[in-house]
């Protein structure tokens, strides 16, 4: 049976960070994965380009029960911090849309630099390694693998959660949290384009490949950036990120022109064309096939001219503010992560230690704190995984 300091379970961006951080202390560490390759979802993030942070890093735009348990490992370990090792590595990069940042070049550049990190410190790594089960021998654990038995001072879990399946993901995380009697939170597919029904699918089917640059409302959040129809419902941007916080039943509300108030532009473009038909003059500010949509939606009949201010405001109402209801998402399938998890209430935000087991740990997706889309996640990765690797 094989000895080491700390053995951590799973490959991925939490994974190698933390096993890379771990070595620089001189500690001897193990690497345990069953899939082929380490960072598999670092690969395919960011359209193979890997959005690796986000400038605009703040607690608020990470749900957990405990909305403040973050706030540690992201003050401790910040976006700057990760930024700097970037540069340090050489890897060229460049900001987007609202702060997010991405490698100029491939995503397979932050999984070799995270690699490069571990080996530097005369870290192992075995993948292709099915992983049995944990266990507490008196101060330290043992990891049961296809194999053997490996003992360690710590264990590190960083197993990810149920997204993308066909990336390897299994729960496993969760089960060895059970075992240790660790509470989990209730988990359910989060980042994730959302599906319909009936006459509202029949519609948005109708629309699918188009795109707008939109708002989309649930409660009191809502986001503004770009919305695609799908075959099965909405995507995009805007439409993964409410589907964080929307639950089955609930309506969301669509504006499909955020930046132009409608009403005002109908009423002007009467007065000085109103022969002009209402698809026609709605097309002057949406796609074509959606303005016949909402044109024929309205239920109105004749040119501009013929509508008076109320019918104006009636057909505005449509464009800002499409009552949809979502018959539910496309799951765990395509879901970019996955909301809930391990319980924060079991864990110290110091450390990612369970405070009933020395020697445990959890580390990114598995913990209930999950981040918006742009970086945000791969930061929680980032920033668990070094406060975990400061004292394992």
């Amino acid at each position: 049976m094989q000895d080491y300091d700390v053995v951590i379970l799973g490959s991925g961006a939490a994974g190698l960070f933390a096993a890379g951080e771990a070595a620089r202390r001189g500690r001897r560490v193990l690497v345990i994965d069953h899939a082929k390759a380490a960072g598999e979802k670092i690969r395919i993030s960011g359209g193979g380009r890997c959005n690796f942070t986000n400038l605009n890093i703040q607690p608020e735009r990470f749900l957990s029960q405990n909305t403040r348990f973050a706030l540690s490992a992201l003050r401790r370990f910040t976006q700057h911090d990760f930024i700097s090792r970037v540069n340090a590595a050489k890897i060229a990069w460049h900001e987007k849309a609202m702060g997010q940042l991405f490698c100029d070049g491939s995503a397979k550049q932050i999984t070799q630099m995270l690699l490069r990190d571990l080996a530097e410190g005369s870290g192992e790594i075995w993948l292709e390694t099915r992983i049995f089960g944990v266990q507490r021998c008196g101060a330290t654990y043992q990891v049961d693998t296809s194999r053997g038995a490996v003992t360690a001072v710590s264990v590190i879990v960083a197993l990810g959660g149920k997204s993308i399946p066909k990336m390897g993901a299994t729960g496993l995380g969760y089960k060895i949290a059970q075992q240790f009697d660790i509470p989990l939170v209730e988990t359910r597919p989060a980042l994730v384009p959302l599906t319909f029904g009936g006459a509202e699918l029949e519609a948005l089917a109708s629309l699918s490949g188009l795109s707008v640059a939109g708002r989309v409302t649930s409660g009191q959040i809502r986001f503004d950036d770009g919305v695609l129809f799908t075959h099965r419902g909405l995507s995009g941007p805007a439409v993964l990120q409410i589907s964080s916080y929307w639950r089955e039943g609930e309506v969301i509300l669509l504006d499909l022109a955020r930046e132009q108030d409608s009403g005002i532009f109908l009423r002007k473009l009467r007065e000085q064309n109103g022969k002009i038909a209402l698809q026609t003059a709605l097309g002057r500010f949406l796609p074509e096939k959606l303005a016949r949509l909402v044109a024929v939606q309205s239920g109105l009949l004749g040119n501009l001219a013929d509508q008076n201010n109320a019918k104006l405001d009636h057909l505005a109402a449509l464009v800002h503010g499409w009552n949809l209801i979502p018959v539910g998402s496309e799951g765990y399938r395509t879901a970019e992560v996955t909301l809930g998890g391990v319980s924060t209430d079991a864990l110290d935000s110091k450390n990612m230690q369970v405070k009933f087991c020395p020697g445990l740990y959890f580390i990114g997706e598995v913990v209930d704190v999950t981040g918006w889309l742009g970086g945000y996640n791969f930061q929680w990765a980032w920033s668990s995984a070094w406060a975990a690797a400061q004292v394992a």
